[in-house]
C-alpha cells in the first residue's frame, strides 16, 4: 500500500506489562492479556508490511518470532520512546521511506484499522499522522515520513507534542481518530471500555 513502509510494534516485557491493572487483574491474566494484544498487533502488522518487534525481553521476542516478524530485543529496556527509536533506526538500516509506529497494547486493533490509518500517507511530501488514544491526549500509533530526523514524545500528552514537533520539521501533521486505535489498556477503565466495544458473536 505505501512503499518503503516498514511497521515497528513496541512490545514491553509480558512480566510487567499492565502494572496499573493490578487492582483488577491477577499477574498471570495481566501477562496473557500483554501476549494477546501483542500478538493481535503483529498480526494486523504482518498483513501489511515487513514488521519489526522491539521486545523488552526474550519471551516477547519468542512470541514476535513465532508470528514472523523481524526482531530486535533490548538489552536494557528504558521506556517507549527509546524502544521506538531503536526500532526507526534499524528499519532505517533496513531501507524504510516511511515506518509506522504501533503500541502493542491496542485490543481492538486490525488490518482494516491500519489500512485507515495509512490511507492519510497517500499525500505527498513529509508527514506526520498520530493515532490519538482516547481521552488522555497520548498517540497510540504514528506514521513517520521519513523516518528520521524526529523527535519521539510517547506519554502524557503525546499528541500536541508530535504536532510542535511536525511543524519545526516542516512537516504536515494529521491527526487520526479511530475507535479501533483509540483503545489501549492501561486503567482500570479501559477493560469496561473494552467488553463495551469488542465485538461479539
Amino acid at each position: 500500500m505505501v512503499p518503503s513502509l516498514w511497521i515497528v510494534v513496541l512490545i514491553k516485557d509480558f512480566t510487567t506489562a499492565k502494572s496499573r491493572l493490578a487492582s483488577v487483574l491477577e499477574p498471570m491474566q495481566r501477562r496473557r492479556l500483554a501476549e494477546t494484544t501483542a500478538s493481535r498487533a503483529l498480526d494486523a502488522a504482518l498483513a501489511l508490511a515487513p514488521t519489526l518487534a522491539v521486545c523488552g525481553s526474550i519471551e516477547a521476542a519468542d512470541l514476535a518470532r513465532q508470528h514472523g516478524a523481524s526482531l530486535v530485543v533490548e538489552p536494557s529496556p528504558s521506556g517507549q520512546n527509546p524502544a521506538a527509536m531503536r526500532g526507526l533506526a534499524e528499519v532505517l538500516e533496513r531501507g524504510a521511506e516511511s515506518a509506522l509506529l504501533l503500541s502493542s497494547d491496542l485490543p481492538l486493533v486490525d488490518t482494516a484499522a491500519l489500512r485507515r490509518m495509512l490511507a492519510h500517507a497517500e499525500l505527498p511530501g513529509s508527514l506526520v499522522i498520530a493515532a490519538a488514544a482516547d481521552g488522555r491526549h497520548g498517540t497510540n500509533a504514528l506514521y513517520l515520513r521519513p523516518p528520521g530526523d524526529f523527535t519521539l514524545h510517547f506519554g502524557d500528552a503525546s499528541l500536541p507534542k508530535f504536532e510542535a514537533e511536525a511543524q519545526l520539521r516542516g512537516r504536515r501533521f494529521i491527526l487520526h481518530e479511530d475507535p479501533s486505535l483509540g483503545l489501549d489498556l492501561d486503567e482500570p477503565s479501559d477493560l469496561s471500555a473494552w467488553r463495551r466495544l469488542e465485538p461479539t458473536g
